[in-house]
């Protein structure tokens, strides 16, 4: 599974151009938007399509291939398969079949635009969710921005720029103002745009932008805690973790309890939890 640049060609790593030299053979989402990227390097191989609407089907082709000791690589449009693109049912497809499925790691829109979140990314202590691309469906959307709401991780989507501006004027009207957006646009490419600013401002933003032209990745910061507010459970873990070694279950609700106000039922199952994962250790 090889990953390849998500708009600059200069991102292709050494590793990529050795397997895609090597292999007898490439299946690619799309034969034409890859074909570019082959001729760029050289590279002549026999491809084969294998989208979202064939994976299955291309998976079984690719298996047979392999069974006559052929070599293969997958590659998506952009980025890394499998991420928002096709790939897992292929690499389920062969893994199923035993055959090895080999990483080759590269450019990825997600990690990409983590690595510049700063500001968006710095509450939730590097945590955050992927959500892929945003929903059309009324029902899925009021879900995912629930989640986006509600959620103490950084949140970050795709989104087209046929409905970018419909999407950003939404999340202003159901944020915090003073939550932290990243708009990242056509990352990696020649008119590559970044702006990080509170959801209060994202409207004059809009009204700015010189283009809204190109795909777009968008990062949400999480929800801060109120100073009131229990803390999560991977932090209630962490805590009875530590008082593990000299502490008994009961002990340790007690502590939970009257440390942090939480219910004594809650406080003892933490307890519990914190045994047990010692214990598998």
């Amino acid at each position: 599974m090889v990953a390849t640049p998500i708009g600059n060609l200069g991102d292709i790593t050494l590793r990529a151009l050795h397997v895609l030299e090597a292999v007898d053979g490439i299946a690619c989402e799309d034969t034409r938007h890859s074909a570019p990227l082959l001729q760029q390097f050289g590279l002549h191989k026999k491809c084969l399509a294998l989208h979202e609407h064939n994976e299955v089907e291309g998976a079984q082709t690719v298996i047979q291939r392999l069974s006559n000791n052929e070599r293969w690589a997958y590659v998506s449009d952009a980025g890394t398969p499998g991420v928002s693109d096709p790939g897992a049912r292929l690499v389920h497809e062969v893994q199923k079949a035993g055959y090895r499925v080999i990483p080759i790691p590269g450019a990825s829109a997600v990690s990409c635009t983590i690595s510049i979140a700063g500001s968006v990314m710095l509450n939730s202590e590097g945590r955050f969710q992927f959500l892929g691309f945003w929903p059309n469906k009324t029902k899925e959307r009021d879900a995912l921005i629930q989640d986006i709401c509600n959620s103490r991780k950084t949140s970050i989507f795709f989104e087209s720029p046929h409905h970018i501006r419909e999407t950003l004027l939404l999340l202003t009207r159901v944020l915090e103002p003073n939550r932290q957006v990243l708009i990242c646009r056509e990352l990696t490419k020649k008119f590559e745009q970044i702006a990080a600013l509170e959801a209060g401002k994202v409207g004059q933003w809009l009204d700015d932008a010189e283009s809204l032209k190109g795909e777009f990745v968008i990062v949400v910061a999480g929800r801060q805690a109120n100073t009131e507010e229990a803390p999560e459970h991977s932090t209630l873990l962490m805590w009875a973790n530590a008082l593990s070694p000299f502490l008994g279950s009961k002990e340790i609700a007690t502590v939970l309890s009257k440390a942090l106000g939480l219910p004594k039922k809650e406080a003892y199952q933490i307890a519990l939890d914190s045994k047990a994962t010692n214990e598998e250790k």
